[in-house]
C-alpha cells in the first residue's frame, strides 16, 4: 500500500485532562496537516469529571464517552475497535508527549523498518531530569520483559507509540490500567513483530497530579508480563 493511500488513527485516551486535551488536539492536526497523510483523531474519555469531554467536543474529532470509568487501558482498548487506519498511533493527552515528535515516530514504519514503535523518554539526555524512583522502576520492567522474550528496550512504560495495524489485530488486549503497554509489547514480540525505539522529549505535567498509583500498577505490570507471555496471543 501506498503512502497516500493509508489511513492514520492517532487515539487520544482522555481522563480529567481540561487544561491539555485542547492544546494536544490543535497540534496532532498540525502536525499531520503537514505530513499531508489521511487521518483521524479519536479521543476516547474515560467518563472524566471536569470539563474535559466539553473542551474535547470543540474540535473535529470522533469522541466516545465510556459511561463508567474504566482505566487508561480500556479506553485505548475502546479506541482501538473504533479505528479505521492502517497504522495506529496512541499519545497521552496530559501533554507529556509532543505531537511534533510524530514524525520521528512515523517514520520506521511507513517505510517498513518496523512494526511497532515505541517513544523513549530515556533515550533523549533532555530527560535525565526524569524522576530516578520511576526510571529504576521501568529498568525492571525492561529487564523482565528481555528475560522473557529477547526484546530489548530503554522504555516499555512509554504510551507515545506507533504501529502497524496488523500487530493489533492479533493480540486479545485485556488490559484496563496502565498495564496496557506491557501486555501489547509483550504480545508484539511473542508474535515476532520488529520493536523499534526513537528518543522523545518528556514534559512533565505542571498542574493536577498523576493518575498513577505506583504499589497497584507496578504489581498489575509484573502481573501483565508474566499473564501476556503463557496466553496466546
Amino acid at each position: 500500500m501506498s503512502h497516500s493511500q493509508m489511513m492514520i488513527s492517532i487515539i487520544i485516551p482522555l481522563y480529567n485532562e481540561e487544561q491539555t486535551i485542547g492544546n494536544v488536539i490543535e497540534r496532532v492536526q498540525t502536525v499531520m496537516k503537514q505530513i499531508g497523510l489521511k487521518y483521524e483523531i479519536i479521543v476516547v474519555d474515560d467518563h472524566s469529571f471536569d470539563n474535559s469531554l466539553v473542551v474535547a467536543k470543540r474540535y473535529p474529532v470522533r469522541l466516545y464517552s465510556l459511561i463508567v470509568h474504566v482505566g487508561k487501558g480500556g479506553g485505548l482498548r475502546a479506541g482501538f475497535t473504533k479505528a479505521k487506519g492502517d497504522v495506529i498511533v496512541t499519545i497521552d493527552s496530559d501533554g507529556s508527549h509532543l505531537p511534533e515528535e510524530l514524525p520521528g515516530l512515523l517514520c520506521p514504519v511507513l517505510n517498513n523498518q518496523a512494526d511497532l514503535v515505541i517513544g523513549s523518554r530515556y533515550l533523549c539526555q533532555k530527560n535525565a531530569v526524569a524522576k530516578k524512583l520511576n526510571m529504576f522502576g521501568v529498568k525492571v520492567f525492561n529487564s523482565i520483559i528481555q528475560m522473557f522474550t529477547g526484546v530489548r528496550v530503554t522504555d516499555s512504560q512509554s504510551g507515545y507509540r506507533v504501529m502497524k495495524r496488523k500487530v493489533l489485530d492479533v493480540q486479545h488486549l485485556k488490559s484496563c490500567g496502565y498495564e496496557i503497554e506491557t501486555e501489547m509489547l509483550v504480545k508484539t514480540a511473542k508474535s515476532r513483530y520488529r520493536v523499534f525505539e526513537v528518543p522523545i522529549s518528556f514534559e512533565q505535567r505542571t498542574y493536577g497530579v498523576s493518575g498513577i498509583d505506583y504499589l497497584h500498577d507496578v504489581f498489575r505490570i509484573f502481573v501483565a508480563i508474566i499473564s501476556a507471555w503463557l496466553r496466546k496471543v
